[in-house]
């Protein structure tokens, strides 16, 4: 922690390239069939650069666009309201709630025009709570196909690796067939290599990109890294966000070399185990008030991208693309793709065992070099909830302080945000951390 120090600060210069990619993706879905491209929804663990084997597509992962809509409650709380008029439980993923009710109403998000018709869905199953149930609202809904493959969560823990790594991959393959059938196209093989090849690039840059923020003062604060990532989300099997977060990474590392900082008045250092709540956001810029900046969240660095953890040494490095790590093979098939991504799934740390990911929580709170975490009691996510009493405890136990506040990330009706800035204010008064006064 540092105190009494103003460091200098300017805006990004990569931030409007930035923004106009990000819509530029939501854009396209409005007018990707104008285009002759395939509309595919999925879910964001989706290793959706495969579908580029069947030519030109749009991918629309739910979480990023139902984040989108919770963040602007005058459309949120309208959607919800439809969502649940159907008679479907309010309990629900909140992602969920915004994308469905939205679709309901027949008003896409980004454009104020009709929802887009995808062409099927496709997807890892990865949440349990919600991704197979809604995408199934979708295909009952509009009348399109869905197609999942069975979650390798866990794949790495015990037993038969490699008998699983087979039995996924064999889904992956599986699917291709599905989707050849269904599209009437054939699947190109080098297409999907290449996609996926980019998909691989672009999640190291991205987790690489999180790192940085190790530095003191952090180059970039929370609040931007959440409108920056809905590129390495969406766009991850694109040679142009590769481009572009490599040219984000460099200036990162150019504004630590010259000492340029987030937060001009940074003293304290705090981050995140889940996604914040999307309605509330001013919370961090508040929070600056107190010299508070927010370095990154769990969630997001191996959601949208992956690092490798050193865990005999309690260290963390950027990750490596599959086919340059020792022992993986070059993909020149669809059956070396298939069997690539199945074990690049069963080995990232998105997949890794609950003591394990306790772990990973203090590598990166020290990494960071932060001073405490902020949890969110998540009422719009019962799965990202359920530990989250232990996680505190554990990490209390580590010497890590932690504040925690009850809320959802998805529906600003949950969240009291007067008793949310006075909670955090008396947790950091109590480490004592006051309000900036300004001379």
């Amino acid at each position: 922690m540092t105190t009494g120090t103003k460091y200098k600060t300017a805006p990004l210069k990569c931030w409007q390239k930035g923004k106009e990619l990000r819509l530029e993706a939501y854009r396209d879905l409005a007018t990707g069939h104008e285009q002759g491209k395939l509309l595919v929804l999925g879910c964001a663990a989706t290793p959706y650069g495969m579908l580029a084997g069947l030519g030109d597509f749009v991918f629309l992962a739910g979480e990023p666009y139902g984040a989108s809509v919770a963040a602007d409650p005058p459309v949120s709380i309208p959607a919800m309201e439809t969502y649940e008029a159907k008679g479907y439980a309010r309990d629900m993923c909140g992602y969920m709630r915004n994308f469905l009710g939205t679709m309901f109403q027949d008003k896409y998000y980004f454009t104020g025009g009709p929802f887009p018709k995808f062409d099927f869905a496709w997807s890892v199953r990865h949440c349990p709570a919600g991704h197979p149930k809604w995408h199934q609202i979708v295909s009952e809904y509009q009348g399109i196909p869905m197609n999942y493959i069975d979650d390798e969560t866990m794949l790495a823990i015990d037993g038969d690796q490699e008998a699983r790594i087979e039995y996924v991959a064999g889904q992956y393959l599986d699917s291709i067939e599905w989707m050849e059938k269904i599209t009437k196209r054939k699947y190109d093989d080098e297409k999907g290599i290449e996609a996926m090849r980019n998909y691989f690039i672009n999640e190291a840059l991205w987790g690489e990109i999180n790192l940085l923020n190790g530095a003191i003062p952090a180059p970039i604060d929370i609040k931007s890294m959440f409108a920056l990532m809905p590129i390495s989300m969406l766009r991850r099997h694109e040679k142009v966000a590769i481009e572009f977060l490599t040219e984000l990474r460099d200036e990162l590392k150019d504004r630590i070399g010259s000492n340029i900082a987030a937060v001009p008045n940074e003293r304290y250092r705090m981050c995140m185990l889940t996604p914040p709540p999307w309605s509330f956001l001013k919370v961090f810029r508040y929070l600056e008030n107190f010299g508070v900046v927010f370095v990154g969240t769990y969630v997001y660095l191996i959601n949208s991208g992956e690092v490798k953890f050193l865990y005999d040494e309690g260290k963390v490095v950027p990750a490596t693309p599959p086919e340059k790590r020792p022992g993986w093979k070059t993909m020149k098939n669809r059956e070396d793709l298939c069997r690539t991504v199945a074990r690049w799934r069963a080995e990232h740390p998105f997949q890794s065992h609950l003591d394990t990911r306790k772990k990973e929580y203090v590598i990166m709170f020290k990494h960071w070099k932060a001073n405490a975490y902020l949890l969110l009691i998540n009422r719009g996510c019962v799965p990202m909830t359920t530990s989250m009493y232990d996680f505190q405890r554990d990490l209390n136990k580590q010497g890590i302080p932690t504040a925690m506040f009850e809320g959802n990330f998805a529906d600003c009706r949950d969240i009291d945000e007067t008793g949310v800035l006075d909670r955090l204010e008396t947790f950091l008064e109590g480490q004592g951390i006051q309000k900036i006064q300004e001379i």
